[in-house]
C-alpha cells in the first residue's frame, strides 16, 4: 500500500522534533567527533546532523521511540546537510555521508517497524532544511542589492543533498521550515534535477515557517502568497511547521487547507519558547488546540517541531484516529 493510499484513509503522523531528543543525552564534543572526526580543527558539538556518522544509535533509538509512538513517517536527521550549512563547521565534504547515513539508519527502523506491525507500513522523509542563507534578502542594511547566496549555489547544495537522501533509502523528500520561498525553489528544481538523474520519482513535501505574528514567512509572503508560488508542481502535500505553537498556526493552516489542491500538513512547536528557551506545551495541551484543527477538517499529516517529544506525538496519534483526513479537491 502506497502512502498516497493510506493518506486518503487517515491522518498521517509526522514525527516530533529531533535536536529536543538529542539534548536530553546531553552530549560533549567527543560524542560529535567520534573517530572519523576527532582530529577535526573546529569545533563540532552541536551539529546534531553528525551524529547520524558518530552516534547513530542515539539517533536510531530516537526514530524507534517516534514510530512506537505511533508516527507513521520520521524525518532524517539532515536539517542541516547542506554544503551551506555545514561550512560553519568545515565540512562541505562530509555532506553525502551525513544525508546517506542518516537515511540508512531511518530506513533500517522503518524496515524494522513494519516487520513488526505489517498493517501499519513505516516510512521515511529526507529533511532539507532552508540552510544559514537567504536568496530573497541582504544581511547587509548598507547594501540591499548583496545576495550572501545565489539561487544556483543553493542548487547546488539541494540536489547534493537529495541525491544522498534518495541513495540512502528515502520513500519520500521535504523542503522544510521555509522562511525563503526562492530557497524553496531552489530545492524543488534540484529536487527535480536530481529525480531525473536518478530516474526515480517521490512524493515530495513542503513546509513553510510563518515567523511572526504579522502572519507571513520572513521573505515577506503570506500563506496563501507561498502556497501560490509552488503550486506549479505536484506536491503530495503543502503546510507550515516550526516558529509558532499550535493556536498561533491556525488561522495560516486554514488558509492552506481552504485554497491547496494538495494535501496540507501541519507540524508545529510545543508553544513558544519561554524566557529560557524552553518549551511548555504538554502533549494534552498540545492536542486540545490541534482538535480544532481536526474539527474543522484541516489536516492530512499531523506531527510536531520544536519541544516536541514521543509523548506529544503518542497524544496526537490517539486523537487523530477519531478524524477522517481532509478531502483533497485537485
Amino acid at each position: 500500500m502506497t502512502i498516497q493510499d493510506i493518506a486518503k484513509e487517515r491522518i498521517l503522523i509526522l514525527d516530533g522534533a529531533m535536536g529536543t531528543m538529542i539534548q536530553r543525552h546531553k552530549l560533549e564534543e567527543e560524542d560529535f567527533r567520534g573517530e572519523v572526526f576527532k582530529d577535526h580543527p573546529s569545533p563540532l558539538k552541536g551539529n546534531n546532523d553528525l551524529l547520524s556518522i558518530t552516534r547513530p544509535d542515539i539517533i536510531k533509538d530516537i526514530h524507534r521511540q517516534y514510530f512506537e509512538a505511533g508516527a507513521d513517517i520520521v524525518e532524517t536527521n539532515t536539517f542541516s546537510g547542506t554544503w551551506i550549512a555545514q561550512a560553519d563547521y568545515g565540512l562541505e565534504s562530509a555532506v553525502y555521508d551525513i544525508n546517506y547515513q542518516s537515511a540508512k539508519i531511518a530506513r533500517e527502523v522503518a524496515d524494522e517497524m513494519t516487520a513488526k506491525e505489517p498493517n501499519k507500513p513505516r516510512f521515511v522523509v529526507g529533511t532539507m532544511g532552508p540552510t544559514n542563507r537567504t536568496a530573497s534578502i541582504s544581511p547587509d542594511v548598507n547594501d540591499p542589492g548583496y545576495r550572501a547566496i545565489t539561487f544556483d549555489q543553493l542548487v547546488s547544495a539541494y540536489k547534493d543533498q537529495a541525491l544522498a537522501l534518495i541513495e540512502g533509502g528515502c520513500d519520500l523528500l521535504m523542503v522544510e521550515t521555509i522562511f525563503d520561498t526562492l530557497n524553496a525553489k531552489a530545492g524543488l528544481f534540484a529536487i527535480e534535477e536530481a529525480f531525473e538523474e536518478k530516474g526515480v520519482e517521490m512524493p515530495v513535501m513542503v513546509s513553510g515557517t510563518i515567523t511572526d505574528a504579522s502572519g507571513r514567512t520572513l521573505s515577506g509572503q503570506t500563506s496563501e502568497a507561498f502556497l501560490i508560488s509552488v503550486s506549479h508542481l505536484p506536491l503530495f502535500s503543502i503546510g507550515l511547521n516550526c516558529a509558532l505553537g499550535s493556536k498561533d498556526m491556525q488561522p495560516y493552516v486554514d488558509v492552506l487547507a481552504k485554497k491547496a489542491d494538495f494535501m496540507v500538513s501541519a507540524h508545529p512547536n510545543a508553544g513558544l519558547p519561554n524566557e529560557f528557551g524552553q518549551y511548555d506545551e504538554t502533549p494534552e495541551d498540545m492536542a486540545e488546540q490541534l482538535r480544532e484543527f481536526l474539527d474543522a477538517g484541516m489536516l492530512n499529516v499531523l506531527g510536531g517541531c520544536c519541544g516536541t517529544t514521543p509523548d506529544h506525538i503518542k497524544a496526537m496519534a490517539e486523537l487523530a484516529k477519531d478524524f477522517k483526513p481532509r478531502v483533497v479537491h485537485g
